[in-house]
């Protein structure tokens, strides 16, 4: 990064195992037990999972069979958005005692840059150490952190020392750091991302820094050039605290799989009704229309169309998504339907910046 680069302090507070702990919070009796929150019927699906129950191997996403079949004791709790939603805000309430600069990326987590601070703090790392105290004492939940120069670095580190811990990495330590990181645990790369960079003899940061961007743009896309850029510790998005919506959705997951297109069709009905009632609500249109179907297996499929106007109009909304529906034969029975409008008219085009060149200089000087 050349000197003329911002270096900025961020912070990235991510909430531990968060609708778990409200769960253990709210109720003494869970606590130190095997949790998950959400379904642990033949249709369930875990939303979250406690500590205790990760052991076993439970996670999100995993279907209460399984979890169940992982871990005999577990205990499930339905998920009370309501109550996650008051506690998120009194979290956010704390940050906003710091800086106006927090965004949000969902009710459990967040970046703030804290490198002008309401309370005229220059160290970043004593501001975090401080915000986890407040959560702890004022919510009664742990925090983890990370705080390092830009976002996707505190974004890393918060996960370092978790839970109830938290990680600096300052300017110098930035190249060792993501040289030194297994690529699974760069954000933004997923396992299967992961999969084919092993194949190709990059396991480390420092794998991924000796490739060239040709190299990179050439074998995974347009990816590849944020990961050269990443791994020279380069990331200059701000922390916005309005971020745009960049889409809007809706999905439904049936109690029994449906196996017929024509079974689907009422579904899609009720789907299509509530995202027109949401972009309604939300005063946005848009011109992407994607249906996600979630098949049996749990194998899953987009299909997507772009208008050429945008729409937040349940009937059109409704005919694009029955004509994805019947674009090509379905794979299997399927047990879950959602439709999403994207290319919102909230999206502004992007403000082309010239992109550095040089690699990372340190500003010692620069307190964490």
């Amino acid at each position: 990064m050349s000197n003329d680069l911002p270096i900025r302090k961020i912070i990235h507070v991510d909430m531990d195992a968060f609708y778990a702990s409200v769960e253990q919070l709210d109720n003494p009796e869970l606590q130190g037990k095997p949790l998950a929150v959400g379904g642990g019927g033949k249709r369930g699906v875990v939303s979250a999972a406690s500590y205790e129950a990760r052991k076993f191997g439970v996670k999100s996403a995993m279907s209460g069979v399984q979890a169940r079949r992982n871990c005999p004791e577990l205990i499930f709790v339905r998920p009370r958005f309501e109550r996650y939603a008051e506690i998120s805000k009194k979290i956010r309430k704390i940050f906003h005692d710091y800086t106006d600069l927090v965004e949000p990326l969902s009710m459990d987590e967040a970046y703030l840059d804290v490198t002008e601070n309401k309370k005229g703090n220059p160290s970043a790392t004593l501001i975090a150490k401080e915000i986890r105290e407040r959560i702890f004492k004022e919510v009664g939940l742990t925090a983890s952190a990370g705080v390092s120069i830009n976002k996707f670095i505190a974004k890393v580190a918060s996960d370092y020392n978790k839970p109830n811990g938290q990680k600096t990495v300052n300017p110098e330590e930035v190249l060792g750091f993501l040289e030194a990181l297994d690529i699974r645990k760069f954000y933004g790369i997923g396992k299967v991302t992961a999969e084919k960079m092993y194949q190709k003899g990059i396991f480390t940061g420092r794998d991924l820094k000796s490739k060239t961007a040709e190299y990179l743009e050439e074998n995974f896309g347009k990816s590849g050039k944020s990961y050269y850029y990443i791994v020279r510790g380069i990331h200059n998005s701000q922390v916005k605290p309005n971020r745009t919506r960049k889409s809007l959705a809706a999905e439904r997951t049936f109690s029994e799989n449906l196996s017929s297109e024509v079974f689907m069709l009422e579904k899609l009905d009720h789907i299509a009704e509530e995202v027109s009632r949401r972009l309604q609500k939300s005063q946005v249109a848009g011109k992407t229309i994607t249906l996600k179907i979630k098949y049996s297996d749990f194998t899953l499929q987009t299909r997507s169309k772009t208008l050429r106007y945008f729409i937040h109009d349940k009937s059109i909304i409704l005919e694009t998504a029955k004509d994805l529906l019947y674009q090509e034969k379905l794979h299997n029975s399927v047990r879950l339907l959602g439709i999403s409008l994207s290319n919102l008219n909230t999206e502004k085009k992007p403000i082309k910046k010239l992109e550095p060149k040089k690699e990372v200089s340190v500003q010692l000087q620069f307190e964490f």
